[in-house]
């Protein structure tokens, strides 16, 4: 089938274009760009006056409950949902059920992907087996299975030599290493930031060192072994401060930071709103502030949405009690565009935050628009605003701290490898 999007406003981050263009799309691939013919033929021609055509987006964080938690959401609801909020590639964290540590499991994820023909599923491969942190994994068949990386997950990683022979092994092979810094110790039982909410709450606090003294480990030891880490879910201003650094030091470095973090603080959680019950916790304004700031100046690469669709019963328990997470593949772009619209950030510098630049921490070929190569794109209309209604979400999980928000983008078209997979 051969599309034709009309006049639309092409933004492409990694070429830097962003002008009025036609689109056509054909066999699966961009067929041709610029103002095309009036004659030429397609079997279906959308006009696309007034929207936006940008590259599919690629999320970096999206926990699909498969396999084994499909109570939560199915394989099917998720990658619905992940089309429908215009994202194309998605990655799956390994913390399964079991976790992502035999490539028999990544096949089987990858295989039932494939044949449902929506958003590429790209799995990151348990670090140790049984995400116990105890003994490493086979990463080179688990690569050949077709993981992305490998990590922990949300999983602690508390033996140091373990992480140490990983990273050894890793940078041996040219492996990256997908890491959330997080020192347990230093935060038995913490369900929230250590600030004044937290205080006045009664809550469990979890410090910012719990992530800046993981975070410094983990930034020591890949410049001893030269591995290359991507560091995930970064929550503070002390974290953005010591990967500019290390970034700047020329250590192979990126990040990222949930889109929950780039907007709500720990003044969010209100009266034990549950919804924003997370990991990372959210943190004080300075830190928001300073993710927002290190987002713009390249220092943060990428947003994700860090989708982690709850079952309604486990998030009616007390704060304290509930299941962490929220619900995010739908809203990665409005949130993404809510930032631009707050910071004055131009919107081809906000797009490149979940197309291109997610693309480069992956080393895939995605992101971008560009002739002859596989059409992935998202047709949104930014003058159309989203009305945050959790019931109408596609995916499963409807636990979300935006429930009631107005925000801007709406996607229109969703094409997956040259499909028009939403509309």
């Amino acid at each position: 089938m051969s599309l034709l999007f009309k006049g639309g406003r092409v933004i492409d981050p990694a070429s830097g274009v962003d002008q009025v263009q036609d689109v056509l799309v054909e066999d699966g691939l961009i067929a041709a760009l610029g103002n095309l013919s009036g004659d030429l033929r397609a079997d279906r021609v959308i006009d696309a006056t007034g929207l936006v055509i940008c590259p599919g987006l690629v999320d970096l964080s999206a926990r699909l409950r498969a396999p084994g938690n499909e109570y939560k959401a199915t394989l099917d609801s998720e990658l619905l949902a992940a089309v429908a909020g215009g994202v194309t590639s998605v990655v799956c964290p390994p913390d399964t059920a079991p976790a992502l540590d035999e490539p028999g499991l990544v096949n089987m994820l990858k295989s039932r992907a494939s044949r449902m023909q929506l958003a590429e599923v790209l799995p990151v491969g348990a670090l140790t087996v049984g995400l116990k942190g105890a003994r490493l994994t086979e990463m080179a068949e688990l690569h050949a299975a077709g993981c992305v990386a490998f990590g922990q997950g949300n999983a602690p990683l508390d033996d140091k030599l373990v992480l140490l022979r990983a990273l050894q092994y890793a940078s041996t092979f040219g492996f990256p290493v997908w890491l959330r810094p997080h020192e347990a110790s230093l935060a038995p039982g913490g369900i929230a930031h250590d600030g004044e909410v937290a205080t006045r709450l009664g809550l469990v606090p979890i410090p910012a060192s719990a992530e800046t003294v993981a975070l410094s480990t983990i930034l020591l030891l890949a410049r001893e072994t030269n591995a290359q880490v991507h560091l995930c879910r970064i929550s503070c201003a002390d974290s953005v401060n010591m990967i500019r650094r290390a970034k700047v030091d020329g250590l192979r470095v990126t990040c990222d930071i949930a889109a929950t973090h780039v907007h709500l603080t720990d003044r969010d959680i209100g009266y034990f709103d549950s919804n924003c019950h997370l990991v990372p916790p959210l943190r004080g304004e300075a830190d928001r502030d300073a993710l927002r700031a290190g987002l713009a100046d390249g220092t943060i690469d990428a947003i994700c949405s860090d989708h982690t669709p709850v079952d309604e019963d486990a998030k009616l328990l007390p704060f304290g009690e509930s299941e962490p997470g929220a619900s995010g593949l739908e809203l990665l772009l409005p949130l993404t565009l809510q930032w631009a619209v707050e910071t004055g950030l131009p919107l081809r510098d906000a797009l490149a935050r979940i197309t291109i630049e997610p693309a480069r921490v992956l080393g895939i070929d995605a992101g971008r628009i560009e002739l002859a190569q596989p059409a992935n794109l998202c047709v949104f209309a930014p003058s159309q605003s989203v009305s945050v209604v959790p019931a109408r979400f596609i995916s499963r999980g409807h636990n979300t701290p935006f429930a009631g928000r107005e925000l801007p983008g709406r996607v229109l078209y969703t094409v997956a490898q040259g499909r028009l997979v939403h509309q």
